[in-house]
């Protein structure tokens, strides 16, 4: 089982990127599946959630406005388009799917490798 987080690159200030997130060996489709990011020497910090089986989503305060996580389990993909980019979300951005239950609201069975997104001001 992989997933393998794409998409991100350099972009200006309110610019606008998305990145992918594909999944292979299982399917995601009825599973909860989200975004963190990790800006240089800071924590990973939760970005968004798309609640597979509820079609719910929920977004950390700081992206809420400018950031749409969306999926297409036709294609197991989870996808986060960001716009009106800041600096601030300079971060490696990792996508992550959780198939157990039980587990904590930031706690996820799968990660991605991990994909930079760097915002010049």
């Amino acid at each position: 089982v992989q997933l393998q987080a794409s998409g991100g690159g350099l972009v200006q200030t309110g610019g606008s990127l998305r990145l992918s997130c594909t999944g292979s060996g299982r399917s995601f489709s009825t599973n909860a599946m989200a975004w963190f990011r990790q800006a240089p020497g800071k924590e990973r910090e939760f970005v968004a959630v798309s609640r597979g089986n509820v079609f719910s989503t929920e977004y950390a305060d700081s992206v809420k406005g400018r950031f749409t996580i969306s999926r297409n389990n036709a294609k197991n993909t989870l996808y986060l388009q960001m716009v009106s980019l800041k600096p601030e979300d300079t971060a490696v951005y990792y996508c992550a799917a959780r198939v157990r239950g039980g587990l904590g609201p930031y706690e996820y069975d799968y990660w991605g490798q991990g994909t930079l997104v760097t915002v010049s001001s």
